[in-house]
This record gives structure tokens, sequence and C-alpha cells, in this order.
């Protein structure tokens, strides 16, 4: 408590709002998000004292599990955790619990509602249930009938489901899909998870754009010459090849993380800071987004697949040498592309997103270049002035950084560029909220704020539609090129913005 008061920007920290005694209901329990994210993300959750002390985990797979053998489990994914926090980590898993289930065998789910109701009476969670459905994407639909057909969603108040990407594979696979979820629920208790929209700085662009006088003015055609969307991963597929086969980069990263990015960067003010008003603008701009060129879309469009690279003492496998991958795999691990939002805010503003796997650096972030002067007063060292920048750092270090021209040292009238600087963590002295954290106390809470509605989905999938065609129909006009591990991608990306006169900013 010392650390807040002595530190005016943590004033108002962990003013949370309570969450209502519940159970939250994990199905797909002995996967991997459930042990890596899920579970680490409650007890974070508890040790922050978010969590009501009536409250329950039930874990639901097809192992033949007991409570006990899913505690010990749960418990040796968060060793080092548990190591600092014994006691809280004892007080947490007397709240775990286990069910084998399988969605698709109706008495299965008779036996989930008895088990639910049984840990109502034992831990008082008043049937409150928050459902997660960390299932292989195909069983969404049948899962939240499963879940409907045994009566589990008949409360809109006091129960919800939450929904893991990818919702569709395409735009009219989202649509059948939002129809069968809308038919077992109301949107109200459905929760489309996207989890960059957890990060701190992602949520900061709202709170950057809209209670900042001096941003929201210029933030527009006439002051911004283009944006940048980067998310880069130096990791390869790892273990999800069998997934990543049938998703690639576009839908895997773009569709979602990236475009929602896109959206929060490029809507309109919301009359209020309500979930509904913010859904509302951000299904406005995603509908008004295209194509650079939706004739031609192989213009506007670059896929990549890392080759092999690394060093000699640490070699990296090409995409087609890892396990599970096809050794003629036609699937991007890169994408860039150029996009336009055709509104009186941005028309003519080029959107540049890019994503990849086994480049040089791990980090995402978001970069407004602004137009430069209309006459240049000054001699710049090194040439021409550097256009000043906002970088939006949304990981891994969170923050912000602003790039503009000062006069350079002497005695002379020459300018340099000098960066201004915001760090999350070192201003407020501790790190940010791993996304699962916030996201699952929104959902828990009702709040749908940072969740994609319905027509936020099919308005993303309907953008790339064009592109998906393209690849299924007519792959050789859009091939996937090689780059080396460990490099920013095939030079084909860099001619995406030459084009424009514009490079990719290399961090």
């Amino acid at each position: 408590m010392t650390a807040i008061l002595t530190n005016p920007l943590r004033v108002g920290l962990r003013q949370e709002r309570v969450i209502s005694p519940q159970c939250i209901v994990i199905f797909g329990a002995s996967g991997d998000l459930t042990h890596r994210k899920l579970i680490p993300a409650l007890f974070e959750l508890f040790r922050q004292r978010r969590l009501p002390s009536e409250f329950a985990v039930l874990g639901c797979a097809r192992r033949p599990w007991s409570d006990e053998e899913f505690r010990e489990k749960m418990g040796a994914a968060l060793a080092d955790e548990i190591a600092s926090h014994r006691t809280a980590w004892e007080q947490f898993a007397q709240g775990l619990f286990y069910e084998p289930v399988d969605l698709q065998q109706p008495e299965h789910l008779v036996r989930l509602g008895q088990r639910l109701e049984s840990i109502d009476r034992l831990r008082a969670t008043r049937g409150n249930r928050t459902f997660y459905l960390s299932v292989s994407p195909e069983f969404y639909g049948s899962g939240c009938r499963a879940l409907a057909g045994a009566g589990l969603l008949a409360d809109a108040e006091r129960s919800r489901v939450v929904i893991e990407k990818p919702f569709g594979r395409d735009y009219a696979s989202a649509q059948a899909l939002n129809k069968v979820v809308q038919a077992c629920a109301k949107e109200s208790q459905v929760f489309r998870i996207d989890h960059y929209l957890g990060k701190e700085t992602v949520q900061n662009i709202l709170v950057l754009r809209f209670a900042n006088t001096i941003f929201e003015p210029i933030w527009n055609r006439n002051y911004i010459s283009s944006v940048q969307i980067t998310a880069a991963e130096t990791v390869g597929v790892e273990e999800r090849a069998g997934y990543y086969e049938s998703s690639g980069a576009l839908r895997d990263m773009v569709q979602n993380h990236l475009t929602q990015i896109l959206a929060l960067t490029a809507m309109e003010a919301p009359g209020r800071f309500d979930p509904e008003a913010i859904r509302n603008e951000k299904a406005k701009v995603l509908q008004s987004a295209s194509l650079a060129n939706e004739e031609e879309p192989w213009k506007c469009c670059v896929r990549g697949q890392y080759a092999a690279g690394g060093s000699m003492a640490r070699p990296l496998p090409g995409y087609r040498q890892e396990p599970g991958v096809n050794a003629n795999s036609t699937t991007e691990t890169y994408v860039a592309m150029k996009v336009a939002i055709n509104n009186w805010r941005w028309q003519g503003v080029p959107f540049y997103l890019r994503t990849g796997k086994r480049l040089p650096k791990r980090l995402s972030e978001v970069v407004l270049t602004f137009r430069e002067a209309p006459v240049h007063l000054f001699d710049a060292a090194g040439g021409a002035p550097t256009p000043n920048q906002l970088i939006l750092r949304i990981q891994p270090d969170e923050g912000a950084e602003f790039k503009f021209e000062v006069k350079a040292p002497g005695s002379g009238m020459r300018s340099r560029p000098v960066d201004m600087a915001f760090s999350y963590d070192e201003s407020f002295g501790e790190p940010s909220d791993e996304g699962y954290v916030r996201l699952l106390a929104d959902a828990m809470l009702g709040d749908p704020t940072l969740f994609t509605r319905s027509d936020e989905v099919e308005a993303a999938w309907r953008l790339y539609t064009p592109l998906l065609a393209l690849i299924e129909e007519s792959p050789w006009q859009l091939p996937v090129q090689p780059y080396e591990a460990r490099t920013w991608g095939p030079a084909a990306a860099d001619g995406l913005l030459a084009r424009d006169g514009l490079i990719w900013r290399r961090p």
C-alpha cells in the first residue's frame, strides 16, 4: 500500500469492479490453453483478491481425471509461481474441480448439470456460470447447442459463454456460426475473445485518442500520411503444426488480432464510454474498410513462408521441415498487406498490416507517421527531416514513443530526430496484467467492451474474402515467397511500401 501512495501515477490502481460469486467451467481443460493461460490468469486474479471467496473452477474434458489429478496437473503447470505463493495456491486449489465430459454425449451434459448444482451448494456460487469453450473450433457450434439443450444457457443474467478464436474460417462460416450461437444464447451472453484486446496498450489507444485534445484533432487524413500495424514473432510453428497448416498467418493473426487493433486505431469517437457504443464504432469502421485493390488483390498483399536460417551455433529449420508440416506446404507464415478505409476521416491514408513467424524480434506495435512540414526551413542532420511518428508499443515493452525534430547542438540551425518515450512498467511501478487476466475478469463481470460482436466478426471476414478466395481458387497469383528465418520477411513486402515511397519501421 505504501508504494501506491508514494507513486502518484499509481493512485487508483486496483480499484476493480467486484466479480459476483460464480463458477467458471472450462471445456478443453486438458489442453494447452488451460494450463498455460487460463488457470494462471485465474490464479493471478485470486492473488490480487479480485475473485470472490465464493468461486469455483470446473475443468471439463474427455480424460477420466479426478478433482485431485486436475489440481496436481494445474499445480505442475504453475510450479514456479506456486513456489513464491504456496499458501495462496493451496487456498485457490480448493476451488478447482474436474468432471469428465464429452459435449457430444447428452448424458454427460445431464451429469454436468448435476455437478454444477453440487458445486453451487459447496462453494455458494449461486448458479452464476461462465462457460469457456477452449475446444477445437469445429465444436463451437455443437458445444453451444449442447449447453443450450441441457438448459445451461437459459438464464441470460446468470450464464455466459466465452468462445475462443478463430470464429469461423471465412465470411460464410462466420455467418453460419453466428446463427447457431445466437439461436442458443442472447448476444449479451456471448463473449468472443481476442486476447490482444486485453493488452494495456491496445486499450490505451482509446484513452490516448479520446482523453487528450492534442491528438484527436490531428488523428485524420489531413495530418497522418500512413499507419503501420505489426505483430512479429521470433518463434516458429512450435507444437501447433496441425492447427497452423489449416489456418496460416492470415486466419491466425490478421483477421482477428491485427484487425481489432486497426478498428480501435481508426474508429470514430463513441458518444459515451459504453460497451455497445464502442462496438458500434468498431463495426462501422470495419464495414468501411477494404483491401487497397479489391479487383486485383494480389497487388496489395504478400505471403511468405520461413525457410531455414539462424546461425551455425543455433540453426533453425524451415517451416516445411517442422514436425507435422506437409513437405510441400503452401501455408503462409508471413503476411503483409495494404488496406484502405473509405470514410471521411481516412480516405487516401494507407494502412499497412504485417505479421510473421521467425522474425528477428518479438514485438507488436502501431506506427502512425505524420505528414511532412509544408516547407523545410532547416537543414536536417543526415538529409531530409525525419517525419514525426507516434509509436504505440503493445508488446513486449508496453508503452508509447513519439519521434520529433529538435535543434541539433552547435551554432547552425540543423535539426535532428529525438524520442520521447513512456513505459507502463516504469511509470506505474508494476507490470500490466497479461491479456487473459483482464478478459477473464470482464467476462465474469459480464462486460463485453473488449470482446467482438457478431457484426464485427463478419465485417472482418468480409474484408479478407477476396484474398481467401484468391488463395483457394488461384494460388499461383499469390504464392508463398520464402524468407530466411530471423529476417524481416520476403523482399516483396518491402516493395509493397516502396511503391508509395515508404519503408517499414525497423525497431
